[in-house]
């Protein structure tokens, strides 16, 4: 199969579910041949043109992924990078990287003097410095512009002479940065800032009671109204834990701001050629609000025109409405314009629902139409025929796609998640920065010269304004230095969902040679050992297809000689640290697999990167549902459009066949659940590689 896009779904082993032979094929070589629309928590198709329609069939409750966490959710699917189940549960929605990214607040020149004159207060140890902003008109980017740079430097004040904002260092940090450590300092404004109700902050351990006592007096002086200290004794080391008072309130806000703060507005996003985080990155800079302020159940594949709901926090309907003329020109389309009360959550949606469009089929090389004589395009439709039945039947094995992994780059990520997993964060940057081997881009440039020079700074003026990721972590190495504690502070300048990306791609890889492995050495039957879902499961009391903490099960000897489970019931466990492992030969795979990666010993926490992978299981086989697909042929009867016609002219047996003047062309729609992946259907359909 050719894909001008994943180019490296070798690394997805080759394990078929299926013996029928396949064909070959182009897919994506329109970006309209490939059409990704969510299928909401309710089963409703989540589009423009049919924004009442119904799933036929409602995703599997069993398999679906419903918690928003990142580290506490049932089934802990990752993030595709834009891949084509479009969706996961709570890492799979990586939040914008640029979220509190200053060169989209501000501009690239601003933000850089900004970083400057932070450096400058650090190195000239004074507090009678500040710095301008510059104006800015709109309050909403007033506001946005106050809680970004305290966000980013929680030892800045931001002071509004309007239009203008300037900055100086807190004067109350620096006296609190003389009693703790820096980090402390940071990490304690951070907390007062959020000022999340029921929230504490816990200082390091301290066993000098005037050292403490110190501490709660400036606590008390300067943060009395809002907080409460105590003392805390924790297996013989002492700590002081801060805590909001229950009538600690924020600064008093005009009742224009409150409501603003409260108003959410939904509606459905249809992009082409567009990653979701470009696409919300670009709304937030046109409507004065950060990246965060908008929620999306999950990330939708780029090379794609896709439809997705979304929430934005802070803007009214009418205002959303007024700039989608201007959204339009990027290549975004947004309808159903409504009031909402409350942001989406991460995973909450059933599934995608996928119109793809399969060019240019022909034969494997290795088929016998080459040299049987048999009409070549008859036997392709049997062929075809045959490979989509089965899939159909009896489904495909679950493998996270070759997009999880970095499709195009020298270094994948997983080999960055190892490296983290074993603290290892100088190696873990310097993979992150390795460029591709051939490339030449503004980009593989950049890197290629930090990877000879070290110099982070250097790196950043070359770094294109658009690789907000890498820009934030050459700002935070630039900052802090690019040995040990510099490049952890790179990683952790980074949204926790993003930095938890890069070990769960290296879980993902575990898994994919894990589902491999089981089916060639224990078979496509259940095996004692093997783990299931309780068969009982206990509904949650609201109507939401949840279930309540569904309880893992060992099939035993007498269950797997009497048939009670099916192959498409068996689990295979994501390492972590809360998970158990199958009761046969598979158990001993896993402990012999992570053991090669220097990780007998993992306990699967990163603490300095404040990384926790508890783990999940993932059903084995996927199976798409409603699937309907269509021929398009040069020696068809039927007439129609060629390419992607929902036409249901000529259909016989579950195909549709119209003419097409040059080659036959296959049209397939299906649903999928959330987290698994439509090139991976379509490669055991084709038995090619994606």
């Amino acid at each position: 199969m050719t894909m001008k896009q994943d180019n490296d779904a070798a690394d997805v082993p080759k394990c078929f579910i299926s013996d029928h032979e396949g064909f070959q094929g182009s897919i994506k070589n329109l970006i309209k041949d490939f059409v990704v629309t969510e299928i909401d928590i309710n089963g409703l198709y989540v589009n423009t043109e049919a924004p009442s329609e119904r799933a036929a069939c409602a995703c599997s409750d069993k398999y679906n992924e419903t918690s928003p966490e990142t580290s506490d959710y049932k089934h802990q699917s990752l993030s595709q990078d834009g891949g084509d189940a479009a969706d996961c549960s709570a890492d799979a929605s990586i939040p914008s990287p640029c979220s509190f990214d200053l060169s989209v607040i501000l501009g690239q020149a601003v933000s850089e003097e900004l970083e400057q004159f932070v450096l400058t207060l650090k190195n000239e140890n004074t507090a009678k410095q500040d710095f301008s902003l510059g104006s800015f008109s709109d309050k909403h980017h007033r506001a946005n512009v106050h809680r970004a740079v305290r966000h980013r430097f929680p030892f800045l004040m931001t002071v509004t002479i309007q239009p203008e904002i300037r900055v100086r260092e807190d004067p109350d940090y620096r006296e609190l940065s003389q009693l703790v450590t820096e980090d402390e300092a940071e990490d304690f404004f951070r907390f007062i800032d959020a000022k999340v109700r029921g929230s504490s902050y816990t200082f390091g351990p301290d066993d000098n009671k005037e050292h403490r006592t110190a501490v709660h007096h400036f606590l008390s002086r300067r943060f009395g109204k809002l907080v409460e200290t105590k003392s805390f004794n924790d297996h013989g080391t002492t700590a002081i834990t801060v805590r909001l008072r229950e009538q600690g309130r924020p600064k008093k806000r005009t009742n224009e701001e409150r409501k603003e703060e409260e108003i959410y507005t939904a509606f459905t996003l249809c992009k082409e050629n567009l990653e979701t985080l470009e696409a919300i990155s670009y709304m937030a800079a046109a409507l004065g609000v950060l990246p965060s302020d908008f929620t999306y159940a999950g990330i939708k594949d780029k090379r794609a025109v896709t439809y997705q709901s979304m929430v934005v926090k802070k803007v009214s309907p009418q205002r959303l409405k007024e700039r989608s003329a201007e959204f339009e020109r990027r290549g975004m389309r947004l309808s159903q314009i409504t009031s909402v009360s409350e942001p989406l959550r991460l995973g909450r949606l059933q599934g995608n629902h996928f119109d793809l469009v399969v060019r240019d089929l022909k034969p494997h090389e290795h088929s016998d139409m080459h040299s049987s004589g048999v009409n070549t395009q008859t036997r392709l439709t049997e062929l075809v025929k045959e490979a989509v039945e089965n899939v159909k039947v009896r489904g495909f094995v679950n493998y996270y796609g070759p997009q999880r992994f970095g499709t195009v780059q020298s270094v994948q990520s997983d080999r960055v998640g190892l490296a983290l997993l074993k603290d290892d964060m100088v190696g873990a940057v310097r993979l992150f920065f390795t460029p591709e081997e051939e490339g030449d881009d503004p980009q593989s440039h950049a890197k290629r010269h930090f990877l000879q020079t070290d110099n982070a700074k250097e790196c950043l003026s070359l770094m294109p304004l658009s690789k907000a990721r890498e820009r934030l972590m050459l700002r935070a190495l630039n900052r802090y230095g690019t040995g040990p504690d510099g490049c952890a502070q790179a990683w952790l300048s980074l949204p926790h969902s993003t930095r938890v990306f890069y070990p769960h791609a290296y879980c993902s890889r575990v898994w994919n040679e894990a589902v491999a492995h089981r089916l060639t050495t224990l078979g496509h039957r259940v095996r004692r050992g093997d783990l299931v879902w309780e068969q009982e499961e206990r509904k949650k009391p609201e109507d939401t297809g949840e279930t309540s903490s569904p309880q893992i099960h060992v099939v035993t000897h007498q269950e797997e000689q009497d048939g009670v489970y099916t192959l498409g019931q068996v689990l295979l466990p994501m390492p972590g640290n809360t998970i158990k492992y199958p009761e046969n030969s598979m158990g001993t795979w896993y402990q012999e697999r992570l053991a090669r990666d220097g990780l007998t010993d993992c306990r699967f926490r990163v603490s300095g990167l404040k990384l926790n992978l508890p783990g999940c299981y993932r059903p084995l086989l996927a199976t798409p549902r409603n699937l309907r697909y269509q021929l398009n042929g040069p020696d068809c009867k039927e007439e129609g459009e060629a390419s992607g016609s929902s036409r249901r002219d000529g259909e016989l047996n579950g195909a549709i066949v119209e003419r097409n003047e040059e080659s036959l062309t296959l049209t397939l729609k299906f649903d999928l659940d959330s987290s698994c992946y439509a090139t991976i259907c379509l490669r055991e359909i084709m038995k090619c590689d994606p």
